[in-house]
């Protein structure tokens, strides 16, 4: 499927058609043998009405139930937030046996990617060392940590991003005019960053701040505990330096429980510290640096090796979308997703709250009825929870998602679904449960992008695709995230953060499945190290744990 006119009917279905290109007032258009003549102009990635509708008719995006009118909507004008509201279908348990064909994914047959093989049999595609604190009391000794170390290693901090500072000191140093100094370029290559490791083989040294741990309810302290024990025995982690003060909620034995029980046979180097039991605080930070050195010294002992494609696990995510990223991004990852998928691959879809409206499909999709059953819960679980605060999933969209033509939870979700492709579901995982089965599998984590990517990393994600219509400079410490660009003016006007552009299906360029292609050729490219994501490049490295409040 390729976009190839200037509005489009997603699904035979749908009484709402999508504007690809602004549409002037008095255009005739010609859908599916309706003929009309729009009555106002409707701009890109907006909906016009392909029929009458009365107070309380349903509107159809899709092929699912997206909203119902609020006013009179006559034929060919737009729809909007004053005119509808959302709603979305009911479900129930299994009602249907899923049957799938997966497509042909013959051209990625024996293909490879260099990765780091662990010990549990896991591939990571990064090699990085994790330095964390149990509790936000030693956040300030991370930071020292991190000053200590990142530019001493050869790794840019968050602070610089390999800013090349020393530049301007040496120009001005040469008697540089103020206006010379201004051309000064500061950008380090990737190649003059990489010469400067000590350890060349440890891709990078990360730095887990956090406002948790004590305080708040015990339950969180304990997930968080089985959070960071994710990202510890996570295939892209090295090793790690875990600081402790000592009398937070979230303790060194937790943390240690957990890792057993995802990893029994985890081998790699983890360090614990405990701020009250040392001498002093300059004595706990020196030891921290040592162990850090001393432990990196022997990551760096790791070498890159061929892994089947199969070992991948991929995140899917969104953010920041627009009227676009159902019809383009998302479908495009959700085919990239079902290659993986034939190919033994894992994918992971998250984002629970823009699931909404697209329940029984997910549902019949599930291979087992414990899974369908423990979807069905956790969906209805959280729902009652986001009711409960006055803040149902119907305030899910954004400001920005209302502006470029997403005006209800259920026509964002039925678009945001598309990311997880047609197969079946395999696993259904709480929130920092990991991925233990090969296929697509469903994970609870907030629609509030950051916490969501932190949730997949967590879990065991060793890539994510990121896709956004309105741009977004998020990433991950762990994991590689890739964004995609729903549309071509996005890309264009931030191709510094955005790796992929899907706005080539809406301009007919491309199918879904050559995008889809195109998206995994590029995953295995940047599983292997040889290409970076931009947020890497960046020194994007966005980690906020869900403390399982309401979070849209």
């Amino acid at each position: 499927m390729s976009v190839k006119s200037s509005y489009i009917q997603i699904d035979p279905r749908d009484n709402i058609i999508v504007a690809i290109t602004d549409l002037p007032k008095g255009l005739q258009v010609q859908i599916g043998g309706h003929s009309l003549i729009l009555g106002e102009d409707i701009k890109a990635k907006h909906k016009f009405a392909l029929n009458d509708f009365q107070v309380g008719d349903e509107i159809y995006m899709y092929g699912v139930l997206v909203g119902k009118a609020t006013l009179p909507i006559l034929t060919g004008t737009g729809i909007n937030t004053n005119n509808v509201k959302h709603a979305s279908a009911q479900f129930e348990n299994k009602n249907h046996q899923y049957q799938w064909s997966g497509p042909d994914a013959s051209k990625f047959k024996g293909n490879t990617f260099l990765g780091y093989h662990r010990e549990d049999g896991r591939v990571g595609t990064r090699n990085n060392w994790l330095v964390i604190p149990l509790v936000f009391c030693e956040n300030r000794n991370i930071d020292v940590l991190e000053s200590a170390l990142s530019a001493s290693l050869g790794y840019p901090s968050r602070k610089d991003y390999g800013v090349n500072t020393q530049a301007l000191v040496d120009n001005y140093k040469n008697g540089a005019t103020e206006e010379e100094l201004f051309k000064v370029s500061l950008h380090l290559s990737q190649e003059e960053v990489t010469q400067k490791r000590v350890f060349p083989n440890v891709d990078g040294i990360k730095f887990l701040r956090h406002d948790g741990g004590c305080g708040g309810i015990r339950q969180d302290s304990e997930v968080l505990c089985k959070l960071l024990a994710g990202y510890i025995t996570h295939p892209n982690t090295a090793g790690a330096t875990v600081l402790s003060l000592g009398c937070q909620n979230a303790q060194i034995e937790i943390l240690q429980k957990y890792i057993k029980e995802i990893s029994p046979n985890y081998d790699r180097p983890v360090f614990y510290l405990e701020q009250q039991e040392s001498k002093s605080e300059r004595d706990f930070i020196e030891t921290a640096v040592k162990k850090t050195f001393v432990g990196m010294s022997k990551a760096n002992g790791t070498n890159r090796k061929p892994a089947p494609v199969s070992k991948l696990v991929l995140g899917l995510e969104c953010g920041g979308s627009d009227g676009f990223s159902g019809i383009s991004a998302n479908p495009a990852l959700g085919y990239a997703s079902d290659l993986l998928v034939s190919l033994g691959g894992s994918a992971v879809l998250s984002e629970f709250p823009e699931l909404n409206g697209v329940e029984q499909e997910l549902i019949n999709r599930c291979e087992s009825e414990k899974d369908a059953q423990k979807f069905t819960e956790l969906m209805r679980s959280y729902s009652d929870a986001a009711v409960a605060v006055g803040s149902g999933f119907e305030n899910n969209p954004s400001p920005g998602n209302i502006k470029d033509g997403l005006i209800t939870d259920a026509m964002k979700s039925a678009g945001a679904a598309k990311k997880g492709g047609t197969s079946p579901v395999v696993g259904v995982l709480d929130y920092a449960e990991p991925v233990t089965q090969p296929g697509l599998n469903l994970l609870c984590t907030p629609g509030n992008d950051v916490e969501s990517t932190t949730g997949l990393a967590g879990s065991g994600c060793n890539m994510i695709v990121f896709t956004t219509g309105l741009g977004t400079p998020t990433g991950n410490p762990l994991a590689p995230v890739l964004k995609m660009s729903s549309n071509t003016k996005l890309y264009e006007k931030m191709t510094d953060i955005i790796d992929l552009n899907a706005g080539t299906v809406i301009s007919g360029e491309h199918s879904i499945e050559d995008m889809g292609e195109h998206i995994l050729e590029h995953i295995i490219k940047v599983a292997s190290g040889s290409t970076l994501a931009k947020a890497e490049i960046n020194g994007q490295n966005d980690f906020i744990p869900w403390k399982r409040g309401i979070s849209l």
